[in-house]
């Protein structure tokens, strides 16, 4: 009798351990569950904090290309001195007032015409015998090399 109480006991132990081992792994496992859904959830919160600086990088862009369309909108509406419809961004179109016109001054090329008429009428009065011919041909060869010369600087000018 005795030999089957230390059997049974030592029966009992072994079972008794086992469970323990069990609930010790099941514990591990709930353990590692947690840890794998927090470490997708921060993956996910990344991932939102990176879409969200995109987005912003991408209003930004947006304002800046608006407020191009804007001022080309609005030097279209002035050179052209009439009411320009102008698409908002709800969707609807909007009538901008006319804008007042801008003075720009002269061009590069009536500059040129006008200075080169002058220096060309004084040099040919100046030049010729009979003073009113020399200052009408010289005013007209120095308005056409002053308005040739206005005019390649305003061209250089555009394109930079």
């Amino acid at each position: 009798m005795k030999n089957l109480v230390c059997i049974a006991f030592t029966a009992f132990v072994f079972t008794g351990c086992g469970n323990d081992n069990a609930a010790e792994q099941a514990r591990l496992q709930q353990q590692r569950s947690v840890d794998s859904m927090a470490l997708v959830m921060q993956q996910q919160q990344a991932e939102i904090a990176h879409q969200r600086a995109i987005d912003s990088m991408n209003a930004v862009v947006a304002a800046k290309e608006e407020e191009t369309r804007a001022a080309k909108n609005s030097r279209v509406s002035r050179s052209s001195n009439s009411t320009t419809y102008v698409q908002s961004n709800a969707g609807r179109a909007e009538t901008a007032a006319p804008a007042e016109a801008k003075r720009k001054g002269w061009s590069g090329a009536a500059k040129g015409a006008a200075i080169g008429a002058g220096v060309g009428a004084l040099s040919g009065a100046l030049i010729d015998d009979k003073k009113g011919r020399g200052a009408i041909i010289g005013g007209v060869a120095g308005a056409g090399i002053g308005a040739g010369t206005g005019a390649i600087i305003d061209g250089s000018k555009k394109k930079k």
